[in-house]
C-alpha cells in the first residue's frame, strides 16, 4: 500500500527507486536491508564476504589497540556517516577525532578524519570514483581504498580541498592524521581464508 504524505512515497516502509529522499525518509525504512543514501538517491548494501570481513576486524584491531585511551576514536560499520541531510554512508570503518560529532549515540554528523572503504565486486567502481569525490567534497581528511584481491591500500590525503593521486602502500601505511601511528598490511592480509 503507498502512503503519500505529500513529498515522498514510501511503499511498505521500501525507498521508491526515482525518487529523492532525506536523512528524515532514510530513518523510515523498515526493510531489514542496509541502505547507503547519497544526494538523495538510496542504495541497496549487499552483504560482505569473508575476506571483506577479515580485513576489516584486522585493521579496526590495529586502530583499537593504538586508540586506547586517546581523544580519536574508531568504528566499524554499519554506522551512519551523515555528510548532508540528504548523505547517509556507511563506511567500511572510520576514525573520528572530534567528540562533538557523535552528540546523539546514533551516528556520526559530518566528515569523519579518516574513511577506509574495502572493495568488494558490488561497491568497487563507486568506492574509487563516486565515493572518493563524496568524501572529498565533504571534508573528510584522509580516504583509504583496501583492495582485499590485490593486497594493497590505496591512500588520498585532502590539501587544499582535494586528493591528489594517492599512494600506494604493500607493506606498512601511515595514518596521516594519526602521525606516529602506521598499520601493518602484513597483518592484516596474512591470514585470509580466500
Amino acid at each position: 500500500m503507498a502512503i503519500d504524505d505529500g513529498t515522498k512515497k514510501h511503499f511498505s516502509g521500501h525507498p521508491i527507486e526515482g525518487e529523492y529522499y532525506t536523512y528524515a525518509d532514510y530513518l523510515e525504512w523498515d526493510d531489514n536491508i542496509r541502505y547507503e543514501l547519497i544526494e538523495g538517491i538510496p542504495y541497496a548494501m549487499s552483504s560482505p564476504t569473508i575476506s571483506h570481513q577479515e580485513v576489516s576486524a584486522q585493521i579496526t584491531a590495529q586502530f583499537v589497540f593504538y586508540l586506547r585511551g586517546k581523544r580519536c576514536r574508531v568504528f566499524a560499520a554499519p554506522l551512519d556517516v551523515r555528510l548532508y541531510d540528504n548523505t547517509v554512508v556507511q563506511p567500511d570503518i572510520v576514525v573520528i577525532c572530534d567528540p562533538s560529532k557523535l552528540t546523539d549515540n546514533k551516528n556520526c554528523m559530518g566528515a569523519p578524519d579518516l574513511v577506509i572503504e574495502i572493495l568488494s565486486p558490488s561497491t568497487s567502481k563507486v568506492d574509487k570514483s563516486y565515493k572518493k569525490l563524496l568524501y572529498e567534497k565533504a571534508g573528510v581528511r584522509e580516504y583509504w581504498i583496501v583492495d582485499v584481491n590485490k593486497k594493497f591500500v590505496n591512500v588520498f590525503i585532502l590539501e587544499n580541498g582535494i586528493y591528489g593521486s594517492g599512494t600506494t602502500y604493500i607493506d606498512t601505511v601511515p595514518v596521516y592524521v594519526l602521525e606516529d601511528f602506521r598499520i601493518n598490511l602484513t597483518d592484516v592480509f596474512e591470514h585470509l581464508m580466500w
